[in-house]
């Protein structure tokens, strides 16, 4: 058997979590296309027979202006410590910015494999790939390069065969039947917070948290928006109400599924000025333990 810890890196929006909900075959991890959906590291645990990957989804590397942003930015280079594989992650079909470089100067003398993962390849063509690859190859020495597409499901398997080679001989760290060790009022409070950033524009994304979800009678499960401002307040609210009823709609399908379940969604929404900036808020709203 064998197993082991593998981290997630790179800048928002290349399609981390989207490759890990497709590996692990679950809904486990938020997507939208907003910068910085993803807040923490969330584990993603892979089992079969030969051997246990553990996944770790991390928040998009990016300049942080906000002590959200910098426990963001902490919480990805905390995932680096004591893994047995790095794989970075880039979106092909865009230029490799600054910042990416500046990641991969940074990672490009670690002792451990490093893959990378150039995704959505079905978004160029063959000589746009060539060109990439061997612009890559220029960067660093990455142990494994894997074009692939996580939206047409290309290559997963070959990068899962990949990460079993290079795996050690190592005990099952979790039951065979466990996916992930966030609890799962946790998992709810982001599907809910995922259908706030499908919904709103660029003044809520950032400053939306979801707190406070509790388990009641009757199959009701009921959550706190928390924003920074009035005017948020009524965004998420809507007229007549229709902007939340709407977000509950869509959060309450993905929750269903993922409790097996019917339940009832309430909502409610609340102010707490400029709290990605007060350290002790982002821990609280964001879901940050040390």
């Amino acid at each position: 058997m064998k197993s082991g810890f593998i981290t997630l890196i790179g800048k928002p929006n290349v399609g981390k979590s989207s490759l890990l909900n497709e590996i692990i075959g679950e809904k486990i991890a938020i997507m939208s296309p907003k910068p910085q959906t993803t807040r923490n590291n969330i584990l993603g645990i892979y089992t079969n027979d030969l051997m246990q990957a553990i996944f770790i989804d991390t928040p998009g590397l990016h300049n942080p202006k906000s002590e959200l942003n910098k426990k963001m930015v902490d919480e990805t280079y905390k995932s680096l410590k004591g893994v047995d594989i790095c794989i970075l992650m880039m979106d092909i079909s865009k230029p490799i910015s600054d910042y990416e470089l500046k990641i991969i100067d940074r990672i490009k003398n670690y002792t451990i494999p490093v893959f990378l993962v150039l995704n959505k390849i079905d978004l160029v063509s063959k000589l746009d790939l060539i060109k990439r690859l061997e612009e890559v190859n220029k960067l660093m020495s990455f142990k494994e390069i894997f074009p692939l597409s996580v939206k047409n499901k290309d290559n997963i398997d070959t990068l899962l065969n990949k990460v079993y080679e290079y795996l050690p001989e190592g005990p099952m760290y979790y039951p065979n039947d466990q996916i992930t060790d966030v609890p799962e009022k946790f998992v709810v409070s982001e599907l809910i917070r995922e259908k706030v950033l499908l919904l709103t524009n660029e003044e809520i994304p950032h400053s939306v948290a979801v707190i406070d979800v509790l388990y009641r009678e009757n199959n009701t499960i009921s959550a706190t928006i928390v924003v920074e401002r009035e005017s948020q307040k009524k965004i998420i609210i809507g007229h007549n109400g229709e902007m939340i009823k709407e977000i509950g709609k869509r959060a309450r399908i993905d929750i269903n599924n993922l409790l097996k379940k019917r339940i009832n969604l309430e909502l409610w929404v609340k102010v707490k000025d400029n709290w990605r900036n007060r350290l002790v808020d982002v821990k609280q709203y964001g879901n940050y333990h040390d």
